[in-house]
């Protein structure tokens, strides 16, 4: 879905068969000034998608920002002006709100997990464990904190599994994915040292170590000696991805970010 649509779902949702029928009290002529404000410190996110609610609540809203996507907030410092009439800012504002405080949560976990790992190479990587419809502005999030995207969908890449193995070996995976698709990357998921073996051999791009230790990381980024590369996951967290980052891993991928980030809390105070 387009941004667009995202919001028109998430403002219909909100207004229901009715409107706002609250706000259809005001004076239709009342005029309002209002701010968005972040309660804590952060990394802001979800800018494009308030602005939309805003504007398409009322295309007559002015919508000034003063920090974006990306930017550093602080605790009580306005990131936006918003001017027009009240009771559009009142029917707009928790969806808008919504998107912003999600979506900068998303940021500023993503942000923590980057800034543990800085100087080491190691990148942080999201999942697809991502809320339905939200996905593509859920991973914008995690690049506003600086980390990078998995594939956005499942037409993006291959990555072999080990439910995918069932009935074949890993060479012939590799194989069959490069005769059916080439040009994409090929990832195989390894649950040992003698899949990552198999894996090598088949020439697979990424190799993706699913819940090893550390320890056992840093053996297999040996084994691999830079061949391709290799990618952590399985419940790696702040108190973790340090050690994890240390052991050479090129990629640490955080369901967390997406899945379990605490909102950013921002609110609209009027003036």
């Amino acid at each position: 879905m387009t941004l667009a649509e995202v919001v028109a779902a998430a403002l219909a949702e909100d207004l229901g068969p009715l409107g706002d029928i609250t706000a259809a009290l005001l004076p239709s002529k009342a005029m309002a000034e209002a701010f968005l404000v972040p309660r804590h410190d952060g990394v802001l996110a979800g800018c494009p998608a308030a602005r939309e609610a805003f504007l398409q609540v009322d295309r007559d809203l002015d919508v000034a920002w003063s920090a974006w996507d990306g930017d550093d907030v602080v605790a009580g410092s306005s990131v936006a002006k918003v001017t027009g009439r009240l009771a559009s800012v009142l029917t707009a504002e928790r969806t808008a709100l919504n998107f912003l405080s999600h979506l900068s949560g998303i940021a500023t976990l993503t942000r923590r997990y980057v800034d543990v790992v800085a100087g080491t190479g190691a990148r942080i990587r999201d999942t697809r464990k991502t809320t339905p419809g939200l996905r593509a502005l859920e991973k914008a999030a995690v690049r506003s904190g600086g980390g990078v995207n998995h594939r956005g969908n499942l037409s993006d890449g291959v990555l072999v599994k080990d439910n995918h193995l069932a009935g074949v070996t890993i060479a012939e995976a590799v194989s069959e994915c490069r005769r059916q698709w080439p040009g994409r990357m090929v990832q195989v998921e390894c649950d040992d040292m003698d899949q990552l073996e198999e894996a090598l051999a088949a020439s697979a791009d990424l190799v993706l170590l699913d819940n090893m230790s550390p320890t056992q990381v840093a053996a297999a980024v040996k084994l691999v000696n830079h061949r391709c590369l290799v990618e952590v996951s399985g419940g790696v967290t702040l108190d973790t991805v340090a050690t994890y980052a240390a052991a050479g891993a090129d990629l640490i991928a955080i369901g967390a970010l997406t899945h379990s980030a605490p909102v950013l809390d921002i609110g609209l105070d009027l003036t």
